[in-house]
């Protein structure tokens, strides 16, 4: 099992060759996805009361003749990104693979020895995690999440925005190797896909928080969902000009011709820094929030404690073992946070009629 996984992750590491099958629904395709009233919804399971959660709290709150309305102004939405509207479980985050790409399996990078060592330990882990298929890997020490931030930002720096961007969709046209017919860049779930839709017809404000590198959001996103680029909150990275040397922001001043570079860490976009974040750069307490991890409980229960509107949370549960790389007893632990603190749970294996298409499939 392990050698059989260790082949299948090289080849969706440093697969470079074309994709050609047609069999999920392809970036122009996600993207043209309307739903402008309940009856276009069509990748949600007929009985889903989820969706019919969501579609009775829209109706309510954009009624004007309601007690509970909203104005248009004050409608903000915010989702997390990994494994609430993208997988992340085949075999893991797609922000961690390119990392482990960059600084494992490029020919064209060397990575400093730290670096390399540290992204070692995450290949390491995220192969001996596979039988589990946890994507939040308890390995490593609980500091985890913002070493591996720090290294990820360290073997990007240096790169312009445009370097970094045709790095970033490179990635995004390889395939992933535990789930057929599916690029990496196609892996968003139709259903959330649909439910962003639906709040933007609406006139919904939809943000995106998420624990992973805000202008790999951008560039994965934004044209996808028609989300400005402005609404985007996640880790970021310094930056800084190519001119600058080790010179402090404070003290240095842009002159013409420079040109601005990936720089090192500033902060993990999880828990307290979400909320953090929000009330910084919006600037206005959401009405709606989904998520689906424990690092977006503080972003869940900001959303609906205290609101002066009426508002929801929902958490999504990867709970399916047929078409995703589900975890059962991850997801009933889930279930029972979310049932603790008041959020509406999304279950991919009940309500999901479909996931990426009907023809992706699980390859182990």
């Amino acid at each position: 099992m392990k050698k059989k996984f260790a082949a299948l992750l090289t080849a969706g590491l440093i697969a470079l060759t074309p994709f050609t099958a047609a069999d999920a629904a392809t970036r122009d395709e996600i993207a043209a996805i309307q739903v402008k009233r309940p009856a276009d919804f069509k990748y949600w399971t007929k009985d889903s009361a989820a969706q019919k959660q969501l579609v009775e709290y829209v109706r309510d709150v954009t009624n004007r003749r309601s007690k509970n309305f909203i104005p248009a102004e004050d409608r903000i939405v915010v989702f997390d990104w990994d494994g609430t509207l993208a997988g992340e479980t085949a075999p893991c985050y797609f922000e961690w693979m390119m990392y482990v790409q960059r600084a494992l399996h490029d020919d064209n990078f060397t990575a400093a020895p730290e670096d390399r060592d540290f992204a070692q330990q995450v290949e390491d882990a995220i192969n001996g995690d596979f039988k589990d298929r946890a994507p939040t890997l308890k390995f490593l020490g609980s500091d985890f999440g913002t070493r591996e931030a720090m290294s990820q930002e360290n073997v990007f720096a240096g790169m312009t925005f445009d370097e970094y961007e045709a790095y970033v969709k490179n990635f995004m046209d390889q395939p992933i190797g535990l789930l057929t017919n599916l690029k990496r860049g196609e892996a968003f779930y139709l259903p959330m896909i649909e439910v962003v839709k639906y709040l933007q017809a609406n006139d919904f404000k939809v943000y995106i928080v998420s624990g992973t590198d805000r202008q790999l959001l951008r560039i994965t996103t934004s044209d996808l969902l028609k989300i400005d680029s402005s609404n985007f909150i996640g880790t970021d990275a310094r930056f800084l000009t190519r001119n600058q040397g080790d010179t402090e922001n404070l003290k240095y001043t842009y002159k013409r011709g420079d040109q601005l570079i990936r720089g090192k860490f500033v902060h993990k976009d999880l828990q307290m820094v979400k909320v953090d974040l929000i009330a910084r750069e919006i600037g206005k307490q959401p009405v709606l929030a989904f998520g689906n991890s424990g690092s977006d409980t503080s972003m869940l229960n900001y959303t609906i404690d205290g609101n002066k509107y009426r508002a929801m949370s929902f958490f999504v549960l990867c709970d399916d073992v047929k078409r995703e790389y589900g975890n059962i007893s991850r997801a009933e632990k889930s279930r029972k946070l979310a049932e603790t603190n008041g959020w509406t749970t999304i279950s991919m294996r009940d309500d999901f009629k479909t996931i990426y298409g009907d023809n992706v499939r699980r390859t182990e």
